[in-house]
């Protein structure tokens, strides 16, 4: 379904990573791929999952300029063109995330939006230059955008902004058929969800409370992901999707 599609996705961490299970799926759909990392610490430990999708492997920090610019300049050069962008990172201090909102810092609430979301904003505007027949952009959400959920605290006003801002960045791209999206995934022991304050407890109350009885797995992100980045979802911009198991329903 994505042969001849070229796509960056950004945050690849480890193989409990949400990034991992959308480059997986995105390659045995045909898609050929530049994944990120942070920084030289977290090299060794992604280049070998890279190697598994036959996939460039490159270097970025979105919190520097100069290195987003490298990046796009690369891509720029080997591809000239890119059909998608699939923005897979998040981050909060630990002390501030797991204290409650009225206790952080503004220094800790900043670098958290910074982050994960106007690094989103910041990345779409890169790739609006590299899409001119269109394209896609993806970045992921939580419940916690719509509703005050246990122990996610600041982060929940940062999604929150993130999900208007992929209605705002919808709208404002129309015109040049780039669509974008939100993937609001269920709870799931990825790394970045460590962060969260007793996490064993509230993955076992959402199997429990979930309609499906079951914690969604990575692979099923990326199968929603590898839709919106096809052709098929050509009619759909601007919207958040869960993908839960109907948690959201009930949560």
């Amino acid at each position: 379904m994505l042969t001849g599609k070229k796509g960056l996705i950004i945050g690849l961490a480890n193989r409990d990573s949400i990034s991992f299970g959308c480059a997986k799926i995105l390659k045995e759909q045909g898609a050929e791929l530049i994944l990120t990392h942070r920084s030289e610490k977290s090299y060794e430990q992604v280049q070998p999952l890279a190697n598994e999708f036959s996939a460039e492997l490159y270097q970025c920090d979105v919190t520097d300029e100069k290195s987003v610019n490298t990046l796009f300049s690369h891509i720029q050069e080997k591809w000239q063109a890119l059909d998608f962008v699939i923005h897979s990172l998040a981050f909060a201090k630990p002390h501030e995330l797991q204290g409650r909102l009225v206790d952080t810092s503004s220094k800790g609430f900043t670098q958290a939006m910074d982050i994960s979301c106007h690094s989103f904003v910041r990345i779409a505007k890169h790739a609006e230059k590299l899409m001119p027949h269109g394209g896609a952009l993806i970045s992921m959400s939580y419940l916690g955008a719509q509703k005050v959920m246990e122990n996610y605290n600041m982060m929940g006003p940062v999604k929150a902004a993130l999900e208007t801002s992929i209605q705002y960045l919808a709208v404002e791209l129309a015109e040049k058929n780039i669509r974008v999206y939100g993937i609001s995934p269920g709870l799931m022991p990825t790394r970045a969800a460590t962060g969260i304050k007793d996490l064993d407890q509230l993955l076992k109350n959402t199997e429990r409370k979930s309609p499906m009885k079951r914690i969604i797995n990575k692979e099923e992100v990326g199968g929603l992901a590898s839709f919106l980045v096809s052709d098929s979802a050509s009619g759909m911009t601007g919207q958040t999707l869960f993908v839960d198991g109907g948690y959201n329903l009930v949560g």
